[in-house]
């Protein structure tokens, strides 16, 4: 990772004359368990990941934002005074960034800047959170604003709600701004409290990537808030979170089929995300494998948000030595699949996986091990 962020200060420095004043960088994440949840005030439990996005700036008085994306080779520019949305391109996550602060009350000061990242595009792993926290924490860094986590990931999913268009929850953003290198971040998604908790000790995080792609704006995420939204008005509360399961299955022959089976899926999620806490409190990894395969089952039959590559990559690696459990990961319909495996067994597990699902699929997968890593963060200024 740091070779990416010697890469962007270097194009930096070729590009615009001179070094940058800062180096920021803001990671990806994965989501062990809590798949839907965030936007029904429930519980999440992610990890923010050694892959990030990487952002060299240096400030401008004449408030304008010039930045050069490595990864698309491609140059933005807008003033701070005056910028509207003109399409759904990598630039409109900092634009949208730009007005969340602006509305916020916040006086941005411009800079130049070259960006780019290593967190897979559409992988479920968070990439435009990344680069809404970096922007986030740029804009922080040279207009002199207090850094609060949970109040920038708030100001970083108004961005994506209300300027790129994509209905999230807050689980992304507050992942990206306050990680903590070693252990997960349980959220609580209604008052965004959060606490570390270490992962399993000897244990890895394997990111399986199906090599399968989906856009989150126009798609079926949006529906299934609607739905959620119609399950709590119909349940009388003011989000899922409010349900138990012994609430729902009270209701089982009251609601709609379909409805009944979404707010299943989340009001059970938000138990297992507790559950799976104090597993990993315990340092009981089996436990945790155990509640993420239920996880998958709930999120495929009851959500119907995984996909075939998602469910054929899941059983592959549920069936090797090693792995206590696996699921899908992010919002579904393709992306990534996450599995707790044995340290001692990494090498096996990812050579096994990736032969079983090439077997399996016509898709080429990807495989990361990875590390939970701090929040985003100015590296150097």
């Amino acid at each position: 990772m740091a070779r990416l962020g010697d890469r962007v200060r270097q194009v930096f420095t070729e590009r615009f004359g001179d070094a940058p004043s800062a180096l920021v960088r803001a990671p990806g994440r994965v989501n062990l368990i809590g798949e839907h949840t965030d936007y029904n005030d429930g519980f999440v439990l992610p990890i923010a990941i050694d892959r990030a996005v990487w952002f060299a700036v240096r400030p401008r008085d004449d408030g304008r934002v010039r930045v050069y994306s490595l990864d698309y080779d491609q140059e933005t520019r807008f003033g701070l005074a005056s910028f509207e949305k003109t399409s759904d391109a990598w630039d409109e996550y900092l634009k949208g960034t730009a007005w969340a602060l602006q509305q916020a009350g916040h006086t941005l000061r411009g800079f130049d800047g070259v960006l780019s990242g290593d967190v897979p595009h559409g992988a479920g792993l968070s990439s435009s959170a990344a680069l809404e926290l970096a922007t986030a924490r740029v804009f922080a860094h040279l207009s002199s604003i207090d850094w609060h986590p949970a109040t920038m990931a708030r100001l970083a999913q108004q961005a994506e709600n209300d300027w790129v268009g994509v209905n999230c929850g807050i689980m992304d953003q507050l992942a990206s701004a306050a990680g903590r290198e070693g252990h997960a971040l349980l959220i609580d998604c209604r008052n965004l409290e959060t606490e570390a908790v270490p992962l399993p000790s000897n244990t890895a995080v394997v990111v399986l990537d199906t090599g399968t792609r989906r856009g989150l704006v126009g798609s079926a995420y949006n529906d299934r808030r609607q739905q959620c939204d119609q399950a709590a008005e119909a349940l009388d509360v003011q989000a899922l979170r409010d349900v138990t399961v012994e609430a729902l299955e009270q209701h089982a022959d009251t609601l709609p089929a379909l409805t009944y089976r979404r707010a299943r899926h989340v009001v059970g999620e938000n138990r297992r995300v507790l559950e799976a806490t104090d597993a990993m409190r315990r340092h009981d990894p089996v436990t945790l494998g155990k509640l993420m395969d239920a996880s998958h089952d709930s999120l495929r039959d009851d959500f119907e948000v995984s996909s075939d590559a998602l469910n054929i990559m899941v059983t592959c690696a549920q069936q090797q030595p090693g792995c206590y459990g696996a699921r899908m990961t992010g919002a579904g319909f393709g992306g990534c699949a996450v599995a707790l495996v044995d340290v001692d067994a990494v090498d096996a597990f990812t050579e096994a996986v990736v032969s079983a699902y090439k077997e399996k699929s016509d898709n080429d997968p990807e495989v990361y091990v990875c590390h939970a890593s701090d929040g985003a963060d100015v590296v150097s200024s």
